[in-house]
């Protein structure tokens, strides 16, 4: 059995957004499961109520796995990330995070605000020893399979040793959550020759080639969406938070590009969306925060029911993988 606590008051469409995610997880969920909704009590269950009002029988049946834990403060949008940590303990992050921590919970998913997220994660679940800095891994779709590329914004200035902490993060989120056998590793820069890029990445080059990786060195920005470099296929993208954030960002307005393009040259809307749906973010639901010693799932902040509900499945697939518990041995070996 998995408890997955989830942020219902975090996200530009939360509460009804979460709770209708929770829902929708629940048809998918096998009845071992169980969804802990963590925010103010009463707003969660007027919101509950309403949505259940014309539900199905089998959805009103499934709500009976919902529990409901009250935390009376909330994490704006807007607040510092210290804020989670000290100014609010009381929110629906903090509380959220410690539940797992107290071992009431296995994994804690929300689209509230990143910052606070990771230092809440950070603070509340510590790190796996011998990690400097934790990393969000993002999946992004390529013409064959998705990648997963680290860090996605979590770490704008690194190191190389930390590029190379990067690596095996994403190594074993590849093979736990994607089902790569022998993940191939590859480190984003300017050129595929060792002695291109920026100090830190040439060095992590250096260091990559003795890490017991799948490293096929160097990749570059073209070779992401194919999802293959001429050495062969990619499942692991390593860089900083500030190149993956935004390489994150151009993806995300690479689809409705498309879409305005080519409904302008009259291809129908329903062809379009069947085509291009592989680029909806909502498909991915959540990137996990690697290296903490627990799971937590940072959705979108705009995320929709169906990608709160992808974000809890994510969270899901970490807890029954025992993704975190290989982390740490990958990190201490």
């Amino acid at each position: 059995m998995a408890r997955i606590a989830l942020d219902v008051m975090g996200g530009d469409h939360a509460p009804e957004a979460p709770v209708a995610g929770a829902l929708l997880a629940l048809q998918e969920l096998d009845p071992s499961h169980v969804l802990q909704l963590v925010g103010r009590s009463a707003v969660v269950r007027a919101v509950l109520d309403r949505q259940l009002v014309d539900a199905s029988p089998l959805v009103r049946q499934a709500a009976e796995r919902l529990v409901l834990i009250d935390a009376d403060e909330v994490v704006e949008m807007t607040d510092k990330p210290s804020v989670a940590v000290r100014g609010k303990p009381n929110s629906s992050m903090a509380v959220g995070l410690r539940l797992q921590a107290e071992g009431a919970s296995d994994a804690f998913v929300s689209a509230g605000n990143t910052g606070a997220q990771m230092a809440a994660s950070t603070f509340i679940l510590r790190l796996h020893p011998g990690l400097s800095r934790p990393a969000i891994g993002t999946v992004l779709p390529t013409a064959t399979q998705p990648v997963v590329v680290l860090d996605a914004g979590a770490n704008v200035d690194c190191a190389a040793a930390e590029l190379v902490q990067f690596a095996r993060l994403g190594h074993v989120y590849a093979r736990d959550i994607l089902g790569r056998a022998n993940p191939a590793v590859g480190l984003l820069s300017i050129g595929e020759e060792a002695e291109k890029g920026n100090a830190a990445v040439k060095e992590a080059h250096q260091q990559l080639i003795g890490a017991g990786l799948n490293f096929i060195g160097n990749v570059e920005g073209r070779d992401i969406p194919a999802g293959r470099c001429d050495r062969g296929p990619v499942d692991v993208v390593v860089c900083d938070g500030f190149t993956g954030n935004v390489l994150l960002k151009l993806y995300e307005g690479v689809a409705p590009m498309l879409f305005g393009l080519l409904a302008a040259a009259g291809v129908p809307k329903e062809q379009l969306k069947q085509a291009l749906g592989v680029l909806d973010y909502a498909k991915y639901g959540g990137a996990p925060l690697l290296g903490v010693k627990g799971v937590s799932i940072i959705c979108h902040g705009k995320s929709s029911p169906e990608a709160i509900k992808n974000g809890v499945l994510v969270g899901l697939r970490a807890v029954e993988s025992r993704m975190s518990h290989h982390i740490g041995e990958q990190l201490g070996a």
